[in-house]
């Protein structure tokens, strides 16, 4: 393997200054994202998301943001994937987002808390006809499977149960989680590791922030 004791980033874009964030973190944190979307940084809205079994083993895979307000942050999944099964047993998640070309990360950490309903299936319904059916093809997911053809042919299967303009139902096993942050933690890359960290934390009906170490 290629030696990785040498190979490091220098951090020198910009500063975070505790006059620079916003009194409201889920502020500070749009702020951020629409600075991402400006700077064309890939897909800022996927988000590393962290659960636990009831055992305690920790489990991360990436998934999409699809929403931002009230304090929370809102994703859509299939209930019975591992994450879905991890959430069911623990519901708490820490979410993570890192923006390299911005050299920032945002950090999440809240109870989490299924979608209603309806707004699951209005969320469904707005998604590509295919990402429709693939909700029911991987079911169920994190599953193992003989091969892909098996996988290719139960999507083919859907399709012509569901061709373009059908109403594709939403799945009972798929839906939203939504993680109600009660803490934020926000780092901003500085040069020889002298990064800035923010945390912000619940206080009285209000946040308080906290400048962490690097």
């Amino acid at each position: 393997m290629t030696d990785l004791t040498s190979m490091r980033v220098s951090y020198t874009r910009a500063a975070l200054r505790r006059t620079d964030l916003h009194p409201d973190p889920l502020e500070q944190f749009q702020a951020w994202f629409q600075e991402a979307l400006a700077a064309d940084v890939p897909e800022p809205y996927a988000m590393s998301v962290a659960t636990a079994s009831a055992q305690g083993r920790p489990s991360v895979r990436t998934v999409l943001l699809r929403g931002a307000a009230d304090g929370a942050l809102t994703f859509y999944t299939n209930f019975e994937s591992h994450k879905g099964l991890d959430l069911s047993a623990n519901p708490e998640a820490e979410v993570l987002f890192y923006w390299a070309e911005l050299e920032r990360q945002v950090r999440a950490y809240g109870p989490v808390t299924r979608v209603p309903d309806e707004e699951a299936d209005h969320y469904f319904h707005v998604r590509p006809h295919d990402s429709q059916l693939a909700a029911h093809a991987s079911d169920p997911q994190s599953a193992p499977i003989p091969s892909r053809e098996a996988l290719e042919e139960k999507f083919a299967a859907l399709q012509a149960q569901y061709p373009r303009g059908a109403v594709v139902p939403r799945p009972a096993f798929w839906g939203g989680y939504r993680v109600t942050v009660q803490e934020w933690e926000f780092w901003q890359g500085r040069p020889n590791r002298m990064h800035d960290r923010f945390r912000y934390v619940p206080e009285g009906s209000g946040w308080r922030t906290e400048r962490l170490m690097p």
